[in-house]
């Protein structure tokens, strides 16, 4: 038997009208590093050497719709980010240039878009959830 291949993610990418300005936004919200830094190509990671988040500057963007509609840009994918104090993490996203969706299905998560509208979601881990 063949063994199997090792994966492991290296990074979610998001594209943007501009990858810098994107990059931008989530390194001042999770204060991660960059770790490559060209012309439309961004990324950045924890310290650790950890998954991190890569940016693409893609011309044609369409800002996705959440909750979604039967006739514009569906959310693909959106980020859960655990934060230690819901209402103050939400503050600094909120400074930072996000802004919070009218829905919120949840008490205990925020649900905000980024500059560009890509959906992602604050929560703070209670209970044995892991």
């Amino acid at each position: 038997m063949d063994a199997q291949p090792r994966f492991r993610l290296s990074a979610t990418a998001l594209d943007a009208p501009n990858a810098h300005e994107l990059a931008e936004f989530y390194q001042g919200l999770l204060g991660w590093p960059r770790r490559k830094d060209e012309p439309d190509w961004v990324e950045i990671a924890p310290p650790d050497g950890s998954a991190g988040l890569s940016f693409q500057t893609e011309p044609l963007f369409t800002r996705p719709q959440w909750p979604s509609t039967r006739h514009e840009q569906q959310m693909m994918m959106h980020l859960d980010i655990e934060v230690d104090d819901l209402s103050s993490a939400v503050e600094r996203a909120l400074a930072l240039g996000a802004t919070a969706a009218d829905f919120q299905p949840q008490d205990d998560v925020r649900v905000l878009y980024d500059p560009v509208g890509h959906p992602f979601c604050l929560f703070v881990r209670t209970g044995s959830s892991t």
